[in-house]
């Protein structure tokens, strides 16, 4: 097999960003994913506000491979009487993206909140710090601070008393960490109070998993034809974690989700950002056979790993270790980026804080040491699958 390497991104979120694109660069990196995080969710993307970021990434040597990612607002989700606004926003930004040559865009279709994690610092046997899920730790922001109605019948009767447990015995500050961690939300985003996540909750119920699987539908069928036009292929993310939480609906979890997605939009340009942490954290996810499902729509992948116990709960682990077969993984996305005319961008998601950066502030799970660790890791990996130096 003519093998060629993929493409090595690296996720940046801008000039306030304290991995500088120096930093970038001397990890090995030659691709940029980053996007307009100044822009208010649902407005558009200036052409002038693009053109400027582009400079800033091509005058390191570097160039911006992905968008991640143009924030589908909330409005097109729930498909309130506003959405055909926020559709006709979200079209232009495409269109102006497309016309400086940006042509990958990652999404998520998640309610209300992105990635949701419980703690942000649990300390590995080394040392170094990684992100962590935790079932009891959200039952209990769940239970006792969200208050949600009907939130005790989402657990196990084991999980529930273990919440009990170890809420009796937590102080003032830790059930305040808690709920910013779990609130964290969506990078640079004002954090979201817990009545407006309440009026949400509510809002999805309404909606209901078919009704948001439908409504992803009208959202990509509203950008289709903008989407042929320019050459733009939109990738969606899995939800993290893979399952309901907090009484909100997934649609981009499983095997069967993304049938479902391809399928009913069955168009080149509707494809998948393949992330191994995501769909690895869930118990009955098989990453490998969820990738030779959509291998054909996969324009982006996000390589990283999680270690889960028997509840579920998740941290996240070395790139190289954890629940995932990297290797597996690794062998199938060189195998389909042979094929390709252009190779597919892979970025090293998230990594542990270690080393220097232990004392450094930086977005959680985008601390630079950790991911150039990865990143070195995934690199050495994909020569010993393809033997292509």
């Amino acid at each position: 097999m003519n093998y060629k390497k993929l493409e090595q991104t690296w996720r940046w979120y801008g000039p306030a960003d304290p991995v500088s694109l120096q930093d970038v660069k001397q990890a090995g990196a030659t691709g940029i994913v980053t996007a307009l995080h100044h822009i208010p969710h649902g407005e558009i993307w200036p052409l002038a506000d693009i053109e400027e970021r582009k400079a800033i990434i091509e005058a390191a040597g570097l160039t911006w491979s992905v968008v991640e990612s143009v924030p589908v607002h909330e409005a097109i989700k729930t498909r309130r009487a506003d959405a055909d606004h926020y559709l006709e926003n979200y079209k232009i930004s495409l269109q102006n993206l497309s016309a400086c040559g940006i042509k990958i865009v990652c999404y998520n279709f998640m309610p209300v909140l992105d990635w949701t994690r419980t703690q942000l610092d649990l300390e590995m046997t080394d040392g170094s710090k990684a992100l962590y899920f935790n079932w009891i730790d959200l039952a209990i922001f769940d239970l006792y601070i969200l208050k949600r109605a009907g939130a005790t019948e989402d657990y196990s009767e084991s999980i529930l008393k273990r919440a009990a447990d170890k809420y009796a015995t937590m102080g003032a500050q830790e059930l305040t960490d808690l709920r910013i961690n779990v609130l964290m939300g969506i990078p640079n985003e004002k954090e979201i109070e817990l009545e407006t996540l309440r009026t949400s909750i509510d809002e999805y119920a309404a909606i209901g998993t078919q009704g948001l699987k439908e409504n992803l539908k009208y959202f990509l069928n509203a950008i289709a034809n903008v989407c042929t036009a320019e050459g733009i292929k939109m990738t969606i993310h899995p939800d993290d974690p893979p399952y309901p939480i907090l009484g909100l609906p997934r649609i981009a979890s499983t095997l069967e989700d993304f049938k479902y997605i391809i399928e009913e939009v069955n168009q080149a340009f509707n494809g998948v950002c393949f992330c191994t942490g995501s769909l690895g954290a869930g118990m009955k996810n098989n990453a490998l056979e969820i990738f030779n499902l959509v291998k054909d729509r996969i324009y982006f992948a996000h390589l990283r790993n999680v270690s889960k116990d028997e509840d579920g709960s998740f941290y996240e682990a070395d790139h190289l270790g954890g629940d995932v077969n990297m290797y597996e993984i690794m062998k199938a996305l060189s195998a389909e980026n042979a094929l390709r005319d252009r190779s597919i961008p892979f970025r090293p998601d998230h990594g542990h804080q270690m080393l220097d950066d232990l004392a450094k502030q930086s977005n959680p799970g985008y601390s630079a040491i950790g991911r150039l660790r990865g990143l070195a890791e995934l690199r050495g990996l994909e020569v010993g699958v393809t033997g292509n130096y």
